[in-house]
């Protein structure tokens, strides 16, 4: 199956930053992908965090969900759609509005068959940058995987994951006895944090679970100040980089074998060798 990670430099306009995702989106379809995964934020990255207030949206209707079923169904892709900010309800009592972050995928037929709310919420302070995302988001609390009937007569099981939830290997873990032998990962790491880190543990969660990892990121300078490290990359179950964009927009393609995927799995049954 070919897939395509991709990579989004958003700004403060919305409508600006669908039209390149779907100019994005429809580079991806011609080059044959089946999968497309949008970046987190793919929709907005404002000024500041409580922009994306404004564009929260209800499951089911709105102009972001509009947009991803129709690229879907218009380019026959699967899209998973980075994430968008879902209403939340109503704040209670002092409490101020907030939204779910989600990721959204759609079929070829355009037909929403997932959803995936933000477990982790990222937090970082290091004197000069400061960012907690609870007080603009209410955190999920399931994991989700869906399943991919693929071209090539593989049915992959997805498994949903975004931005900073990959720190936490224990719900990776999760998809896998579920049954993943996919892992996506739309994100925006900072430039601080991603430099250190990020290819370090989408490796790692590669590795240790003996699955792909494809990691759509924000990648650049944006119009708020803010810096994205990029570096959108898919990953196979050894560990080995399929392809990467280290900084501004652009579509990571690569083919992801099934057949690797068994072997690796049948080489090294870490997984059937778990204890705790």
């Amino acid at each position: 199956m070919k897939l395509a990670a991709i990579q989004m430099v958003s700004g403060v306009d919305g409508d600006a930053n669908l039209l390149r995702a779907r100019a994005l989106l429809e580079a991806a379809a011609r080059e044959g992908a089946e999968l497309a995964v949008l970046p987190e934020y793919f929709c907005l990255l404002g000024r500041q965090d409580s922009d994306k207030l404004a564009l929260r949206e209800s499951l089911g209707r709105g102009p972001i969900q509009d947009f991803l079923a129709r690229a879907a169904r218009e380019l026959g892709l699967w899209i998973a759609g980075g994430t968008l900010p879902l209403d939340g309800g109503a704040p209670t009592g002092d409490e101020p509005p907030r939204a779910y972050n989600s990721t959204l995928v759609y079929s070829p037929g355009g037909e929403r068959v997932a959803r995936y709310d933000k477990i982790h919420l990222f937090r970082f302070d290091n004197g000069r940058e400061r960012y907690d995302e609870a007080r603009t988001l209410l955190a999920g609390h399931q994991p989700v995987t869906f399943d991919l009937p693929s071209r090539d007569g593989h049915r992959w099981r997805v498994g949903l994951s975004i931005c900073y939830d990959l720190r936490f290997p224990e719900l990776y873990r999760a998809h896998t006895l579920a049954g993943a032998d996919l892992l996506l990962v739309p994100s925006a790491f900072t430039h601080t944090t991603g430099q250190a880190h990020w290819e370090l543990l989408l490796r790692a969660r590669a590795v240790e679970n003996l699955a792909f990892v494809a990691a759509a990121a924000q990648g650049g300078l944006h119009e708020n100040g803010r810096r994205t490290w990029g570096h959108s990359m898919l990953v196979d179950p050894w560990g080995k980089m399929l392809g990467v964009q280290p900084q501004g927009e652009g579509v990571v393609l690569a083919e992801l074998d099934a057949e690797v995927l068994r072997s690796c799995r049948q080489q090294l049954p870490a997984l059937a060798h778990r204890v705790l």
